[in-house]
């Protein structure tokens, strides 16, 4: 099995990462900080302002899944291996995004359909 520690460590510190935008996101979207303008216009923009916040919460939460998976693989010791043809996944492309789970191949054909 090959040693996958310092690949762990840095998951963990994008998982914190992660965690501390979707809290300041949540924050925001909830206007703790302020509350909602009493202008119909501003109260429009806000609006649009936190729908364009819950996107970019629910992309963090969906990368912060991927991140917890990867670790689970690490720990599991199938890190590194395409959950679908069961072939090594390139070094480089784990380098490039360290919670892939499938090789190129299958990825690319997953983006096909």
């Amino acid at each position: 099995m090959k040693d996958y520690q310092e690949v762990r460590g840095n998951l963990l510190n994008m998982l914190e990462e992660l965690d501390d935008r979707l809290g300041k996101i949540t924050d925001d979207v909830r206007h703790l900080d302020r509350p909602l303008e009493q202008d119909c216009s501003e109260q429009a923009t806000e609006n649009e302002n936190d729908e364009v916040l819950d996107a970019l919460g629910n992309a963090a939460r969906g990368e912060g899944d991927k991140i917890r998976q990867a670790i689970s693989r690490i720990d599991a010791g199938t890190y590194g291996t395409c959950l679908r043809c069961g072939a090594s996944i390139k070094k480089e492309r784990l380098a490039a995004l360290p919670y892939a789970n499938l090789c190129i191949h299958c990825a690319e054909r997953d983006e096909q359909h």
